[in-house]
């Protein structure tokens, strides 16, 4: 039996990694998807249809009801190496065969390698320990109203209707986690998102994209008279 409280500090947030982490499975089923880009804290719902992809979601339901998204890269089979571990949680049968579920996304990972099988999906063996923090339920400290406040003027600008009101019923990570899922922004922007280690980062990160495209839309409107 371990006494965390006589631990110093460091090794006492080691040892909670480790307990944490160790929950999550090291060789996992993934859903490599161009364009989609998931995040902790979100949640993805997703219209199952092509076998492989049955397969794999019925495996993961039944065993421990996780599975990875990850954006493939377009050449190839290539995939990114850092993706986003979810847990099933809502798993439907549609009459027609399909299956519809909500991916609730828990942490992210980086793949090691990719390891053989004789299934029609893929498996990875991933790691964990790079990003810690998303398993860190304190974040209301971080100052994202700059950030909101951009947001809204960018999805505006866009033509994308949010329910603001409603949006800001969500925890500081959601809110950030969500935005940077949903913006309109580039595949390569969302990834270097996730890629992002910290959250203050990443609301950093994403205020610095929206600014550009705010700029750039306001060099395109402006006219010499």
């Amino acid at each position: 039996m371990v006494n965390s409280n006589k631990m110093s500090l460091s090794s006492a947030l080691f040892f909670l990694y480790d307990v944490l982490m160790k929950k999550f499975p090291s060789v996992i089923p993934v859903f490599p998807l161009s364009g989609v880009i998931y995040f902790p804290n979100t949640n993805l719902p997703l219209n199952i249809f092509e076998q492989r992809y049955l397969d794999l979601v019925n495996d993961a339901y039944y065993k421990d009801k996780y599975m990875g998204m990850v954006q493939s890269k377009k050449e190839g089979d290539l995939v990114y190496d850092i993706g986003c571990l979810g847990k099933i949680s809502d798993y439907q049968k549609s009459k027609d065969g399909r299956i519809l579920i909500n991916l609730t996304g828990i942490c992210r990972f980086k793949i090691l390698k990719e390891v053989s099988n004789k299934k029609l999906y893929r498996e990875f063996q991933v790691d964990y320990k790079s990003f810690d923090n998303d398993m860190d339920s304190i974040h209301n400290e971080i100052n994202s109203e700059a950030l909101m406040e951009k947001a809204k003027i960018f999805f505006k600008k866009n033509g994308l209707l949010l329910n603001w009101k409603e949006f800001e019923k969500l925890d500081n990570a959601q809110k950030i986690n969500t935005l940077a899922m949903i913006a309109p922004i580039t595949n390569e922007e969302k990834q270097k998102l996730l890629e992002t280690i910290t959250l203050e980062n990443k609301v950093i990160t994403l205020e610095s994209i929206i600014n550009f495209y705010l700029h750039e839309n306001n060099l395109n409107n402006y006219t010499v008279q």
